[in-house]
């Protein structure tokens, strides 16, 4: 998947509906700036908004993908090649994230433990100043924690053991959640069954 001809294609095909890239940001409820992003191949549009971009010019989805017109006799063959590409996409973003998620929730446990070592150590000394230390290490393995949860909420999808169905859930949910390691305690949105769900990088 080429991004920089996917973005030069959207460019033509914008020109050739005689749409600025304001106009057609505006038709997509989303701004100038990630137009320019999309053509300049610095991102791909996301999942949400395609096929919406991909009626207003006049194409598919497995088109903008390719980043031009397909003939029919191509286009099976075509089509397989981006859903394999998509999903290999999909599956090093969410390695990335998962990556982040991990390095995230570690440093913030082992930065907040050394500020509350450092607190005990002084509080004969100063105990004000170990009450900070021990206050802003709780802090930060608290903020560290929900931010390393969030993440883990937008990497990937999670399976219900029961209908094998694959979804995300809300940050709230995710959150509030009880958990061991990524695997969570939810309500399947599905066959709304509650039970342990497995997280799962691709759909």
């Amino acid at each position: 998947m080429d991004q920089i001809k996917t973005g030069k294609f959207i460019a033509s095909l914008r020109k050739e509906q005689g749409f600025t890239q304001a106009e057609l940001a505006e038709k997509l409820g989303i701004t100038d700036r990630a137009v320019s992003k999309w053509e300049t191949g610095k991102c791909l549009p996301d999942a949400a908004i395609m096929v919406e971009l991909c009626e207003i010019l006049g194409i598919s989805v497995n088109e903008l993908l390719t980043g031009e017109k397909i003939a029919m006799d191509n286009y099976k063959e075509i089509a397989e090649k981006n859903l394999a590409e998509s999903i290999r996409l999909e599956n090093e973003k969410n390695q990335k994230l998962t990556k982040t998620e991990n390095f995230i929730g570690w440093s913030g446990v082992v930065v907040s433990l050394i500020m509350i070592m450092c607190g005990i150590f002084v509080a004969e000394v100063s105990p004000i100043v170990a009450m900070i230390l021990i206050s802003a290490g709780g802090a930060i393995v608290l903020i560290t924690t929900i931010y390393a949860t969030l993440l883990e909420c937008d990497n990937g999808y999670y399976e219900c053991q029961n209908c094998k169905h694959r979804y995300v859930p809300t940050r709230k949910a995710v959150i509030l959640a009880v958990h061991v390691g990524s695997d969570r305690v939810m309500k399947c949105p599905e066959c709304g069954q509650k039970g342990w769900h497995k997280k799962v990088m691709t759909k």
